[in-house]
């Protein structure tokens, strides 16, 4: 079973900046988009951003100008660029990645980004 693997969380000063990344363990035919949701303690799992064939980019209204998306179609790979983080970023951040061919998301294990001084 392929799988989705993030990787670059981790804990940061309110303000700063971290990276995620996120690549496909094999191969996923027909991929139309890829992007990444969280989820809080407490809360249910919301979208952060969708990058979609043709290169629509869609934002949550609270990481809009703060958040960018970038994927790479060739390989299957898709980056957030998380800068100004603030306290209520901290979640468990998950990789998703929808398929032509599959009915079903793919998802990866989740990374923790936690944003406390």
């Amino acid at each position: 079973q392929v799988q989705l693997v993030e990787s670059g969380g981790g804990l940061v000063q309110p303000g700063g900046s971290l990276r995620l990344s996120c690549a496909p363990s094999g191969s996923i035919p027909s991929i139309y988009a890829m992007g990444w949701y969280r989820q809080a303690p407490g809360k249910q799992r919301e979208l952060v951003a969708m990058s979609i064939a043709g290169g629509s980019r869609n934002y949550a209204d609270a990481v809009k100008g703060r958040f960018t998306i970038s994927r790479d179609s060739a390989r299957n790979t898709v980056a957030l660029q998380m800068n100004s983080l603030k306290p209520e970023d901290t979640a468990v951040y998950y990789c998703n990645a929808k398929s032509l061919e599959h009915r079903d998301d793919f998802w990866g294990q989740g990374t923790q980004v936690t944003v406390s001084s």
